[in-house]
């Protein structure tokens, strides 16, 4: 940790040259390598980066929920700042997961959103950690807050889970389901192999934006102190 610390900014740099690189190398992969979908045509390619920014948005919310659980588990408050990062992150992808979801939905079932199982689901775990960003902004004490905050982040995140398995729990849901491998799946190989590429993209983007975001959320604690020592 002490090492992340102190190279912060060497890690971010070579974090952003590739996830730049994997972004265009992702954009030529799927509109140029992967092959046109049969039946959905080009609103599928919307497809390799909805999906990625779903996974990225779980991450998130799991940072919450172990962020809590940790500083529940110790009172360290700095696991408070891990959370309250994790959920911010993840509130950013899963709004960009309900974008794409909409408009990848408009041309495919004739509508932006419909109450489908998952689609539920998932608008109901971004009203949960916006509850949980609004809820740290209406308490003052750090102490407190973060007490308040580790309970909503650990109970908000069972709604994570329920997500996920949402098209096999309700019958009635549309959502497509996308399985682990590209034979089980049906996916062309050139598609899963263009997946993939998208997939690790997304997950360098979580990556450097949760970095610079924890290190923004340590920054202000230090500014914070220095405020106190010397009024």
């Amino acid at each position: 940790m002490k090492f992340i610390r102190e190279n912060i900014s060497a890690i971010s740099s070579v974090l952003s040259i590739l996830t730049a690189i994997l972004m265009a190398l992702s954009v030529y992969m799927v509109f140029s390598y992967a092959p046109l979908e049969r039946v959905m045509g080009w609103p599928q390619k919307i497809f390799y980066f909805h999906v990625p920014i779903a996974i990225a948005c779980y991450i998130g919310f799991f940072v919450t929920f172990a962020g809590s659980i940790g500083y529940l588990w110790t009172k360290n408050i700095a696991w408070d700042r891990f959370a309250v990062a994790g959920a911010e992150v993840g509130i950013v992808f899963a709004t960009l997961m309900l974008l794409t979801g909409m408009i990848w939905g408009k041309p495919i079932w004739g509508a932006y959103w419909t109450w489908d199982p998952r689609l539920t689901t998932s608008f109901i775990l971004w009203l949960i950690f916006v509850g949980y960003l609004i809820l740290r902004t209406r308490v003052d004490d750090e102490i407190m807050r973060a007490k308040y905050a580790a309970v909503m982040g650990i109970v908000g995140y069972a709604d994570v889970p329920l997500v996920h398995w949402s098209v096999k729990l309700w019958s009635r849901g549309i959502h497509p389901v996308l399985e682990k491998t590209s034979r089980d799946s049906g996916m062309h190989p050139d598609m899963f192999t263009a997946f993939q590429v998208c997939l690790v993209s997304i997950l360098l983007l979580f990556m450097l934006i949760f970095i610079q975001r924890v290190r923004y959320e340590f920054l202000k604690a230090e500014v914070d102190h220095l405020k106190s020592a010397h009024s």
